[in-house]
């Protein structure tokens, strides 16, 4: 167990040593899709085996492994310090140095360092492993023909591809360690090794933008990084340990206790970039697709909204999981709105991320087994719907040169696999019976009890549907028979097939993904799995049923549509008598001028413009977040 536990850890962080080192693209390729499988074989492996007690990690090459973190805690912050000097980042230096001085005396004054199990595997672990393995190895394999695209693009006369793996493979190796610590100290200590990845990756391109969103980035993740320093000091202050396991297991203990969980819910909030975070998350959009798709689905944003689940049993019942769940509902009804001003492909992925993330939280809030239920459903089922999009909008972006979906109209003429697979990657984001909706149905039945909740969370849901439809629409088009086929590379296709497959199929599987992974998580289930279907008190929701009306319905829409190549192809008619010979939908205008037809969606930018309503909407996520840390007290 403890060699397939390091191995999860430590090899992609050898791997990552190897794609730096060897310059050779032949190695890097061979070792990014080695390491993917073996990740996959492993996290399937450690599956099968099943959720462990707490154990302990030896020594390393003689060195105890605490104190190899505590040595690495602060060789991580004085590499952080130097970005800060370089950068000329007062907040990044000032964060920084409060965590080092935070930390030395929490290490050095406050704990006894007596030895604590390092490593847990609860079902919760399992799942995020499994989640990070996957779904990032996948992202890393789609990197390879991407990133060689990418320099081509910039004309760049040395590669940044070695770089480049090295920080990508790392952000695996700690996302694992992260969600498998069981040591307090360890979770601190990968948290802040994500902050130093994201940097260093939304920053990779070298170029004005992408340094200064990468330094918003690393200040305000560091700004979580003292967030959690003070966590860690409350809760140590109170309960007298480092061990995860046993201070979810004694449950909210007095002021002092919740406030600290408050604090590391805060730390959580800025890594799941919720409002008013939002802007580094959305920053990030400038770094190459792969970064974006890995921090949005499996990484970075997913370690903010773990933190805030893995301590939901130590707020339980208490004021701040009140404040936790309207904060999350707030985030999500906020960046839905936001994001229906937005046309560019890759802002409206970030905008739908974070108000997703705020879903999550928001049932982390709730703390009842139906909302924890509906978050971890959450969690699996955006992670590979999100990931596929982000993967379809960077192969998008480099056929037709642009993210804005204006121009990706009609892209299933040109381009029908991509467009295709991006289609149905957004009906799994946004129809019945797929996951992401299951888990929505899921988490809005949780929230029935707290009528402000409930009302964000149907405003929200229905303010998704709007971008949601509006984007997938815009893609769909008429195919000639005889239209040459898409090209893509192997490396390429492979990662959008099964992605797309997987959100497909794990949506037909959820029923029997719950029974054996989520519903031994409590001593009552909230679901009984029945003809596939889940039930509940609350109501059911027919998976499997839904799914073969689908079916039936694409089957009977499919032999409908199997003469349309032959029909003739009409042009639109507007408001004139078209004009002869043009198949674009011109037509006769005033003057007898000829009109250009032009098609193009509502943004409705005089109700939804990101200017104004961000400022309004991050002074509300600050109040609201004051009042939250003001209820744990």
């Amino acid at each position: 167990m403890s060699n397939l536990l390091l191995l999860l850890i430590l090899l992609p962080a050898a791997a990552a040593l190897v794609c730096y080192l060897v310059r050779s693209s032949a190695v890097r390729k061979l070792t990014v899709v080695a390491t993917g499988a073996i990740l996959t074989l492993a996290s399937l492996g450690l599956l099968a085996q099943g959720t462990f007690e707490p154990i302990m990690v030896g020594s390393f090459l003689g060195i105890s492994s605490d104190f190899l973190i505590t040595v690495l805690d602060f060789a991580l912050l004085g590499v952080i310090f130097y970005y800060g000097l370089k950068h000329r980042s007062l907040l990044i230096q000032g964060f920084t140095l409060a965590q080092a001085a935070l930390l030395v005396w929490f290490e050095f004054v406050m704990i006894d360092h007596v030895a604590v199990p390092a490593l847990v595997g609860d079902q919760l672990s399992l799942i995020m492993v499994l989640v990070i393995s996957v779904i990032g190895s996948l992202i890393c394999i789609f990197a390879i023909p991407y990133m060689k695209e990418h320099e081509d693009h910039l004309h760049l006369k040395t590669s940044r591809q070695p770089r480049f793996f090295l920080f990508l493979l790392l952000f695996l190796g700690a996302m694992n360690g992260l969600v498998l610590s069981n040591n307090i100290l360890w979770l601190y200590f990968f948290f802040e090794v994500t902050t130093l990845c994201s940097f260093m990756l939304i920053g990779h391109d070298g170029t004005e933008v992408a340094t200064r969103n990468s330094v918003r980035a690393l200040w305000m993740n560091s700004f979580g990084g003292v967030a959690f320093v003070i966590g860690m000091m409350l809760v140590y202050a109170k309960i007298g340990t480092l061990d995860i396991s046993a201070i979810l297991a004694a449950g909210p203990q007095g002021a002092m206790m919740v406030t600290g969980i408050g604090f590391l819910c805060l730390a959580g909030f800025t890594k799941a970039a919720q409002v008013p975070f939002q802007s580094w998350l959305l920053g990030a959009m400038v770094a190459p697709t792969p970064v974006s798709a890995l921090l949005h689905s499996s990484t970075m944003v997913k370690a903010g909204v773990y933190v805030v689940l893995r301590f939901a049993p130590a707020y339980m019942g208490t004021l701040l999981s009140d404040g936790v769940a309207i904060c999350g509902a707030f985030t999500f009804v906020a960046c839905a709105a936001l994001c229906i001003g937005q046309s560019n492909g890759k802002k409206i992925l970030a905008y739908s991320t974070v108000s997703n993330l705020g879903l999550i939280i928001c049932c982390a809030g709730i703390n009842t087994p139906l909302a924890t239920t509906a978050a971890v459903m959450l969690i699996i089922f955006h992670a590979i719907s999100k990931s596929l999009l982000f993967l379809c909008v960077g192969t998008i972006e480099q056929a037709i040169g642009s993210r804005d979906i204006e121009d990706m109209r009609g892209l299933f003429t040109k381009h029908p696999r991509t467009a295709l697979i991006t289609i149905i990657g957004i009906l799994t984001m946004l129809l019945p019976p797929f996951g992401v909706l299951m888990a929505k149905w899921m988490a809005i039945e949780a929230a029935s009890a707290n009528i402000y909740v409930i009302i964000m969370l149907a405003m929200g849901s229905a303010l998704t549907v709007v971008y949601w439809a509006r984007w997938a629409g815009s893609l769909m088009a008429s195919r000639d028979a005889d239209a040459p086929a898409e090209q893509q590379a192997t490396l390429i296709r492979i990662p959008l097939m099964a992605l797309c497959a997987g959100a497909v199929v794990l949506s037909i599987a959820a029923p029997w993904i719950y029974n054996s992974m989520l519903a031994p998580m409590f001593d009552a289930p909230p679901f009984a799995l029945q003809f596939g279907s889940l039930t509940a008190s609350t109501g059911s929701f027919a998976v499997v049923p839904l799914f073969i009306v689908l079916g039936l319905g694409v089957i009977y829409a499919a032999k409908a549509a199997s003469g349309f190549r032959k029909a003739k192809v009409m042009p639109p008619y507007v408001g004139g008598a078209n004009v002869v010979g043009d198949n674009d939908g011109a037509y006769v205008g005033p003057m007898n001028g000829t009109v250009p037809f032009v098609a193009s969606n509502m943004y409705l930018g005089e109700l939804f413009a990101e200017g104004k309503l961000t400022p309004v909407f991050n002074a509300l996520a600050v109040a609201l977040i004051v009042l939250m840390l003001g209820g744990a007290l």
